[in-house]
């Protein structure tokens, strides 16, 4: 069962790795890989000379911690509130509802972003006009930008995230429950000294794992909605790699930037199995 899978990452995962090699050289088509001249760190030092280059990893980093921190707290609110619904066909019905975006491919909800939040015919900014409200550009101007992909991206993965603390609310011993409601706690008191402790660990392991995704900002996400006129404040590595690279032909350059982001990736990944495994006991040898 495992050779298929191990095969498959063989080929697909470390087989491309050998283009590595193009960070540190002048690539040429017409001659190859291993045909293109060295240069060593020139792509290296060209990319860090570059004048957008800081604002690009400020934009990765701040959209990757804000969407790490949203898809830790919105999750966890929303499993709250379900745990309290005693109706299981009103529960199982919005469970349904909530993760049923996570199924749908950003091409397809980054279509429906672009007509539901036009400033001229989308419904959203109909609706802010109907309450006196200036129409908004979500996708146009760098003051909500940032916003409508924090937003939008919490959309799309909070109901999936939420299976999870779900899952850990039903291995919280309802004794504990039984003994707090004797003692006179409330349902609030309850959720704060019985089902938030019970959370933690969970809470801990996937907080401390998301860490490895710090320079992930979500491509797929950015390049459906991004548009030249928020490059300020929603150009990505991931993008600023793609333009590099596909648009431009600087093979090398993209390269490079892209071993920088993995290596990086690399070192935070590191960091956060082994803070699981000091915070959570998580272990995956």
């Amino acid at each position: 069962m495992i050779v298929p899978g191990f095969f498959l990452v063989l080929v697909f995962n470390y087989g491309p790795m050998v283009g590595i090699i193009i960070a540190f050289k002048k690539f040429l088509p017409s001659k190859g890989i291993i045909g293109s001249p060295w240069i060593g760190l020139d792509n290296f030092k060209y990319v860090w000379l570059m004048p957008d280059i800081s604002q690009v990893i400020i934009n990765t980093v701040i959209i990757a911690l804000l969407k790490m921190v949203v898809g830790v707290v919105v999750p966890i609110f929303i499993s709250l509130l379900l745990n309290e619904v005693r109706k299981m066909f009103f529960k199982r019905a919005v469970q349904t509802l909530i993760y049923l975006p996570h199924f749908l491919s950003w091409v397809i909800l980054g279509g429906i972003l672009v007509d539901i939040l036009s400033p001229s015919s989308g419904i959203v900014n109909h609706i802010l006009v109907f309450f006196g409200v200036e129409p908004i550009f979500f996708l146009g101007e760098n003051q909500w930008f940032r916003f409508t992909l924090i937003a939008s991206n919490e959309w799309k993965e909070f109901g999936f995230s939420t299976i999870v603390y779900l899952a850990a609310l039903t291995a919280i011993n309802p004794v504990l429950y039984e003994a707090a409601e004797m003692d006179g706690a409330n349902r609030w008191r309850q959720t704060w000294h019985v089902t938030l402790p019970g959370m933690i660990p969970i809470i801990v392991l996937l907080a401390t794992l998301s860490l490895g995704n710090v320079l992930n900002a979500g491509f797929d996400q950015v390049f459906n909605l991004y548009n030249p006129q928020v490059y300020e404040t929603g150009d990505i590595i991931d993008t600023f790699v793609y333009r590099l690279g596909l648009q431009q032909a600087q093979y090398g350059v993209a390269s490079a930037v892209g071993l920088f982001k993995s290596v990086v990736s690399l070192v935070f990944i590191s960091v956060s199995y082994y803070l699981a495994y000091r915070l959570a006991n998580y272990r995956i040898f």
